[in-house]
């Protein structure tokens, strides 16, 4: 625990030295940067958890040495899951070229990839974290992710429950979410017709607000 506190406060302080995000926040309002750098202690550290716990959950279901394992972050913003993946193979996919720019300076092997080029069978682990639910299109991007896969990799999936609670939260916040197009649920719902659930865990457990999904092609 001591570790990941460390590592928290280190970046928090790194990414608000590099970007001002209350003079520049309708830039980053998409991004996770605004939360991982949020005043608010337990806004922020929700965001964060779902780095952490992601990384676990995908860990537990691949047995690699990390210098073997190829992974893929699906709308990266800074590249905040490359620092908690030391060693292995760090490839990402982004639209936003601020925050490209961001990323590269602090990962300059990070490999950058376009969706419509993606290699077949060439990630070990896939992460989509709280970028699909951006999209209408999450269904067609599911399925070209899933052909990214190697045999037996992974996709690991988190997002928002946008319930009533979460609303709230998010209101609280900060944040309007008006550039949200679903909800975790249905985005879960669709990748269950053509992959296999592995693991799933929530926050907080009895009233989540976000979702993580493991799954498997």
């Amino acid at each position: 625990m001591i570790s990941a506190l460390t590592h928290i406060h280190q970046r928090r302080t790194a990414l608000r030295k590099a970007i001002d995000v209350k003079k520049h926040f309708e830039k980053w309002e998409e991004t996770c940067v605004p939360s991982y750098c949020h005043p608010n202690l337990a806004a922020s550290y929700v965001s964060w958890w779902r780095l952490f716990k992601s990384v676990q959950l995908a860990k537990s279901c691949i047995a690699k040495n990390d210098s073997e394992i190829e992974i893929l972050d699906f709308g990266s913003s800074v590249g905040e899951l490359g620092h908690l993946v030391p060693g292995m193979n760090y490839h990402f996919i982004e639209e936003e070229e601020i925050a490209v720019e961001q990323l590269t300076s602090s990962q300059p092997d990070a490999v950058r990839h376009q969706l419509e080029e993606l290699p077949n069978g060439s990630f070990d682990i896939i992460f989509a974290l709280d970028s699909l639910e951006h999209n209408k299109n999450y269904e067609k991007l599911l399925i070209k992710l899933s052909a990214g896969l190697k045999p037996g990799g992974i996709i690991v999936i988190s997002g928002p429950t946008e319930s009533f609670l979460y609303k709230l939260g998010r209101r609280l916040a900060g944040f309007d979410g008006h550039y949200h197009e679903t909800n975790i649920y249905n985005i879960e719902n669709t990748a269950s017709d053509f992959m296999k659930l592995a693991r799933v865990s929530s926050l907080p457990i009895l009233t989540p607000l976000f979702r993580i999904s493991v799954w498997r092609s």
